[in-house]
């Protein structure tokens, strides 16, 4: 700990180059770091410089997750007798979107089981680290270690993804079948890539969830930073991204010194053994810090997140039973209303509310007669606003499915299959609905928190653009309707 705290004294006052209120490259504004917690917590930062820390993480979860693909495929056909469909869908989602991501940010990368097999085939380790030189790397790494396309070196296939599974939503968090198969695949899936290319390929660029992680990561109260970026700089090893016999390369392909955001840091603290300098920190920070999107798949990203809520939201809890039957196409069989269901999903996102965005920051650049700053860039840096909404909106879908369904993860627990067990002596406890009335109460201030966070966040987003405050109002006000609009449209469902 004494050279990280010398580089945490050095570098202290330093901050990374200005950006959009992050403190980092990139944003609008500037911030003061917040507290390190491997500081303030000497036992946490001993913990993850143990070679054996994600390994403590993962085998549980792996075990669990082996489980519940055996429920899924062998287990009771009906979903709320299954504990894939209880604990996954209900318990885990919640815990996912409502704790993990706001505050932690992507921690569930660090003990996510699908990535297993295959990482464990490319180092031929479980816990040790092998040193060497592949790939341009100074790790020994088994497999064929070739270079991922860099035409696919974004997230658009994580968008698709993600867009598809919200079209089968309702099969998947109802068939347990569906979830194995698709859980399953998901694992077969990552291992194979992970045969053929560099590191956690599957994912940084395939996996959905991943996407919808790293979309929302930005909002986390915690960053891993470089101690003093300094450092990094003038370091000639950049163990942190290339590996050492302390630690592996950086599975997600970063290197700490130009580390500006959440989004693709998996926080698996490889860096933090690798690097000699000892100059890297877990930084606290306010929520909402990141403020960048840097390119169009995040901003479509943002698109299909806020509308596939407010989706979800009218399905599961809206009184029109003909979207509810056109989306459980597997038990009512209208292929055709599927069809009409999952085609205007998909135009919804990726052509209706991108138009109306457009028309929106077009006419944020006329009011607020931004001659010099083009509308592409209004369009791109803008589109941040819509993650705190879309954020709040999912763990506003999650809370009445957590109300509503709650009670069945104690019986669940002791009759996992479905199969008439009383493992704990809790099967029999009835479903019993967690003041249900109050939900909705709950959803309007989960969403009128978010749209206080979104206005804020346009706020920081225009200052820098707009130095005379009269302009930036004017810039902001078709951003701040559209998203006082959004607000309105799911406070109406809530309400439906």
């Amino acid at each position: 700990m004494n050279n990280l705290r010398a580089a945490e004294q050095n570098g202290a006052a330093a901050d990374p180059a200005a950006t959009g209120g992050t403190g980092h490259a990139g944003g609008a504004g500037t911030r003061s770091r917040g507290r390190n917690l491997f500081r303030v917590l000497p036992w946490l930062y001993t913990f993850v410089r143990m070679r054996s820390f994600q390994f403590l993480l993962v085998f549980p979860a792996f075990v669990i997750f082996y489980f519940f693909i055996l429920a899924g495929l062998a287990g009771s056909p009906v979903g709320n007798r299954n504990i894939i469909i209880v604990f996954v869908w209900i318990l885990w989602w919640f815990l996912l979107i409502a704790l993990m991501v706001p505050f932690f940010g992507r921690l569930w990368c660090v003990m996510c089981p699908i990535p297993f097999f295959g990482e464990w085939f490319q180092r031929m380790a479980l816990i040790k680290v092998r040193g060497g030189r592949t790939g341009g790397t100074r790790n020994t790494m088994s497999g064929l270690n070739k270079r991922w396309p860099r035409s696919l070196s974004n997230i658009w296939i994580q968008n698709i993804g993600f867009l598809l599974l919200g079209m089968f939503f309702i099969i998947l968090a109802t068939r347990p079948f569906v979830s194995a198969a698709v859980l399953g695949g998901m694992l077969i899936l990552s291992t194979g890539l992970a045969m053929v290319y560099q590191r956690r390929v599957f994912c940084s660029y395939l996996c959905p969830v991943s996407g919808f992680l790293g979309m929302y990561s930005t909002a986390s109260a915690i960053e891993l930073r470089p101690v003093d970026p300094d450092v990094c700089i003038n370091c000639r090893e950049k163990s942190c991204t290339s590996g050492s016999d302390q630690g592996w390369a950086c599975p997600w392909f970063l290197y700490m010194g130009e580390l500006d955001r959440n989004n693709f840091c998996g926080l698996c603290m490889e860096c933090v053994k690798s690097c000699a300098n000892e100059n890297i920190g877990l930084f606290t920070r306010p929520f909402f810090s990141d403020v960048q999107m840097k390119g169009y798949d995040e901003v479509w990203k943002s698109f299909i997140m806020l509308t596939l809520a407010l989706v979800y939201n009218v399905v599961l809890f809206g009184p029109w039973g003909n979207v509810k039957d056109w989306a459980n196409v597997s038990q009512v069989g209208d292929w055709r209303g599927f069809l009409l269901y999952a085609l205007s999903i998909a135009a919804i996102c990726l052509a209706v509310v991108p138009a109306v965005w457009g028309l929106v920051t077009y006419l944020s650049k006329k009011l607020g007669r931004a001659a010099d700053i083009g509308w592409k860039t209004l369009f791109v840096r803008y589109s941040y606003v819509l993650v705190p909404l879309g954020l709040f909106a999912w763990i506003a879908l999650s809370v009445p499915l957590v109300m509503v369904n709650g009670s069945y993860v104690l019986a669940i627990i002791s009759d996992p299959l479905g199969r008439g067990w009383n493992l704990f002596g809790t099967s029999g406890v009835p479903w019993t609905p967690i003041y249900p009335e109050y939900a909705v109460y709950v959803q309007i201030l989960l969403m009128l928190a978010g749209l206080g966070f979104s206005l804020k966040k346009g706020l920081d987003i225009g200052r820098p653009m707009f130095a005379d405050k009269r302009r930036l109002a004017w810039s902001l006000l078709p951003v701040g309707l559209f998203c006082l609009l959004v607000t309105a449209v799911f406070l109406l469902d809530f309400a439906a």
